[in-house]
Parts: C-alpha cells; structure tokens; sequence
C-alpha cells in the first residue's frame, strides 16, 4: 500500500511538471499572434551581416543582459533566449517584440534604440541555439 501511494505521488509530480512546462512554453509564444503581418513578414537587412551579430551581441550586453543573463539563458522569470519560441520566430517578429515590448510579461519597448540597433540584436538573437 505504501509502495501504492508513492507511486500516485510520484505520477501526480509529473502530472504538474508537465502542465507547468506546457503553460510557459504557452506563455512564453503568448505575444506571437499580436504580431501585425506587414511587421511578421519583414526581413532582416543585416541577416548576413556578421559584423551585425557581434554589434547585436554588445548592444545584447548593455540592454538585455541585465534580465535575460549574460548568456541570454534567462534569469529568474526572464525567458531563456535559447528557446524554441525564439529560434523559430521570424525576424520580423523579434523586431516587432523589441519594438512595442510585452509591459504584461515585464519586457520593455526598445523603441528608443534606432531602427538600425534593434536590427543587429535580432541578428544576435537568431545565431543563439
């Protein structure tokens, strides 16, 4: 019988643990769908720019760090910036997030960085596996 209950406590913890992941990863694409399809479909002007990337990076450094950890895997609440969600975003999409924010989910608007900087941290973004 105790061997019994530790069995259901043990399928119960798992139960949680893979709601629990299922919600974030939920949570974590939430601001997704608010993207506008002009903003979705734009592309990045510095995609293959590699001078970009190590701009991106130093930008990423100043601004982001800070609450996304200095290797972008999350800090706290702050999402791990390895993710699949980001991965698989269009560059346009991380542009349109720099942009406007997520005030709900504590990222700020980077609106006040130009066009040109939030451009090289999506390219920064995108070599992050």
């Amino acid at each position: 019988m105790i061997i019994h209950r530790t069995h259901k406590l043990v399928l119960l913890a798992c139960i949680i643990g893979c709601l629990t992941l299922i919600a974030a990863a939920a949570i974590e694409g939430s601001w997704l769908p608010k993207v506008p399809e002009k903003d979705r479909s734009r592309s990045n002007p510095y995609e293959n720019d590699s001078q970009a990337t190590l701009v991106g990076k130093k930008l990423f450094q100043q601004h982001c760090a800070s609450c996304h950890g200095p290797t972008a895997e999350g800090k706290g609440k702050r999402p791990n910036l390895h993710s699949e969600t980001i991965r698989n975003a269009k560059p346009g999409e991380l542009q349109w997030l720099l942009t406007n924010g997520n005030l709900a989910k504590g990222m700020p608007s980077w609106s006040r960085l130009p066009e040109q900087q939030r451009w090289q941290l999506v390219s920064y973004l995108k070599t992050l596996q």
